[in-house]
């Protein structure tokens, strides 16, 4: 049951993030995202394990996002801290994002390739749909696609590879660490 609602709990602010951004609402993505980070916290074992990874996926995404604003091949029209940063609604909605690695992507775990070969298509298909919903603009749309599925190949994985290492939700732990011991 934790799961459809992590699950749901990230839909629901993923929409809040691109539709606020799109009617020049940035805050409003953040505000959904925070609710749902303080509702994760709470749940978490370990929160500061959690926060952790939160705040390292939130440095990933920020880099990862401003290399594609810089490059001139995404573009936003709300919450910018600069022209050469992404703004901070995206930045939350990559914490937000990180809520869903301990749980309802649980399953990823141990399987880098797969994670890898839905990065390559989840991660430009997220940014298409943030496209139509007006959020976003991919302004070189071929070039911009292929960054996006390169770089959310590379990312997906390594972000599953941290989850596993900085568990602090419920149930069976399984780390990296402790299976090299084996």
């Amino acid at each position: 049951m934790f799961m459809i609602v992590n699950f749901a709990a990230f839909e629901i602010a993923w929409l809040s993030s691109v539709i606020g951004a799109a009617q020049q609402m940035p805050w409003l993505g953040p505000v959904a995202a925070l609710i749902v980070l303080a509702l994760h916290f709470r749940a978490a074992r370990k929160p500061f394990e959690e926060m952790l990874l939160v705040l390292i996926c939130a440095l990933i995404g920020a880099g990862f996002d401003s290399i594609l604003v810089t490059a001139g091949w995404v573009t936003y029209d709300a919450g910018l801290f600069s022209e050469y940063f992404a703004p901070y609604w995206i930045i939350t909605m990559w914490m937000l994002f990180a809520t869903t690695l301990n749980v309802s992507m649980r399953w990823l775990r141990g399987k880098p390739w797969l994670a890898a070969l839905l990065g390559l298509y989840g991660g430009p298909a997220s940014y298409l749909a943030g496209e139509a919903l007006g959020g976003i603009v991919l302004v070189d749309k071929v070039a911009a696609l292929a960054a996006l599925a390169i770089g959310w190949a590379i990312i997906m994985p390594t972000l599953m590879w941290l989850s596993e290492n900085l568990d602090g939700m419920p149930g069976k732990r399984r780390t990296w660490i402790a299976e090299r011991g084996r």
